[in-house]
């Protein structure tokens, strides 16, 4: 499994039109094999910070979903409500593994090791 971290810097007066880009995004990640984690939003205080988590399966699986963006109506619709309101001022993704809870029962946290392949 790969979770893909966005962090924003966002315009805290478009917290409505963030929102709303946000909620886009949240369907089009499920709807095409994803698991979307939610928005984390600023809740006190000034902030102008954001952050999104989502997962797939794999890089692979990722990547694939990639492809669509620019040619899928629903995803251009979707950039379209970030790039129309500015409520979206930068952004930057990483990519990282996740530990989860049920990997703790096992004892053994780290990532599987390529088997030698035989001839």
């Amino acid at each position: 499994m790969i979770t893909c971290v966005v962090r924003y810097t966002i315009d805290p007066k478009k917290i409505a039109d963030f929102e709303r880009f946000g909620t886009r995004w949240m369907e089009l990640v499920q709807a095409h094999g994803g698991t979307h984690h939610g928005y984390f939003l600023p809740a006190e205080g000034a902030s102008d910070e954001a952050l999104a988590l989502f997962s797939f399966a794999s890089l692979a699986s990722y990547e694939e979903y990639r492809r669509l963006f620019g040619r899928d109506p629903a995803f251009i619709g979707a950039d379209r409500i970030r790039d129309e309101s500015s409520c979206v001022l930068r952004y930057e993704r990483t990519f990282m593994r996740p530990l989860l809870p049920g990997d703790l029962a096992s004892g053994d946290t780290t990532p599987e090791k390529p088997r030698p392949r035989t001839p």
